[in-house]
């Protein structure tokens, strides 16, 4: 299967810069997997397709400002983004610079909003391997404590602004617990309080796991055949509470749904003969058309950028000529695409 069989065209001004001006006042699409049926709905709506004995599992990942800005020893400027914090002193980043840095350079970090450098903030280049480069810090340093405060959300590219006051709390849904994402698991952000105690006073139960998610989710496919395209590693935490409510929807008919796709990527990572294990590792599973689901049954999901990994993924719940159907009345309609526009139920 071709990567360019998963291209679309989108208008510009149906990439969604900012968020709606309340989480659940969003639209929803629902497709019908079965049949191919299409609805146009509001968000809220969500309660008509979702019945007593089902399942909604969200990602609780938290996302850190991730962002930073400073300057090689050289005196050239440099944008750091933070792949994942993988020791007490290290970080595995993204670095965007007119020459990459090579091991062994110093990078110096600005205060948030500045070019003043921060007195003691300096890391040094350990290695690159691909995209990615390993920075350390000295070792009586705590990131979180003395990194963070300067840092910025780390909005997607596709968005084309800065990050303002209102991502802290929009970039991040209202359940957010585990820090460690660098970008959020966009379908959560549609439910605020209100709706998600409608949904479990209506006997629809909630489980959460952690997936952390990568600045990898938006890299994009290198390869023709996507057979050969090699999925980049996050971190999944998924308890045993969380297996026990999941095998027993399974085993009482109910339906799990898995709200965003990191959301289906940890549960079938962690599936096997058809039940739920509780893990603490890394996956890579990449799903496309033809992958045979262990444990999800239906999902709720935003609009994908044209030949990713993710729009791969939701081909493979439902046909991909029923999804790029889907995505082309999306765009009649005039619905807002990516992390703050509108969401789709696929069941």
């Amino acid at each position: 299967m071709r990567v360019n069989e998963f291209s679309y065209d989108l208008p510009a001004e149906l990439i969604a810069d900012y968020p709606s001006a309340r989480r659940s006042e969003s639209r929803l699409l629902c497709l019908d997997s079965v049949n191919g049926t299409i609805s146009h709905r509001q968000f809220p709506e969500l309660m008509k397709y979702i019945r007593s004995g089902d399942l909604l599992v969200f990602n609780d990942t938290k996302v850190i400002p991730a962002r930073f800005f400073g300057e090689k020893e050289t005196g050239g400027k440099i944008e750091v983004l933070i792949e994942r914090v993988v020791g007490a002193n290290k970080l595995m980043t993204q670095i965007k610079a007119s020459k990459s840095p090579k091991p062994g350079t110093k990078i110096f970090f600005y205060e948030k909003n500045t070019e003043n450098m921060v007195a003691g903030l300096v890391a040094k280049v350990l290695e690159r391997e691909e995209d990615f480069f390993t920075l350390e810090f000295d070792a009586g340093l705590c990131i979180k404590n003395s990194l963070f405060p300067h840092g910025h959300i780390p909005l997607p590219p596709y968005i084309k602004r800065d990050d303002e006051e209102l991502d802290q709390d929009r970039y991040q849904t209202i359940y957010a617990k585990n820090e460690g994402a660098v970008a959020a698991p966009t379908a959560g952000l549609h439910f605020d309080e209100s709706l998600l105690e409608e949904i479990r006073g209506q006997g629809v139960e909630t489980a959460f796991l952690t997936l952390h998610v990568g600045a990898g989710t938006f890299q994009p496919v290198r390869v023709e055949d996507i057979k050969d395209h090699k999925m980049h590693k996050e971190l999944i935490e998924i308890n045993a509470e969380v297996c026990e409510q999941v095998n027993q929807c399974k085993a009482r008919g109910g339906r799990v749904v898995a709200v965003g796709t990191t959301s289906v990527r940890s549960l079938e990572s962690a599936a096997k003969d058809g039940l739920l294990q509780s893990v603490s590792k890394e996956t890579d599973i990449f799903i496309y058309p033809g992958y045979k689901f262990q444990i999800v049954d239906a999902l709720i999901t935003n609009f994908h950028l044209p030949e990713s990994t993710l729009l791969m993924l939701v081909s493979a719940l439902a046909s991909k000529e029923m999804i790029l159907g889907a995505y082309s009345e999306a765009i009649s309609k005039r619905y807002q695409f990516y992390s703050y526009g509108d969401a789709m139920f696929i069941y």
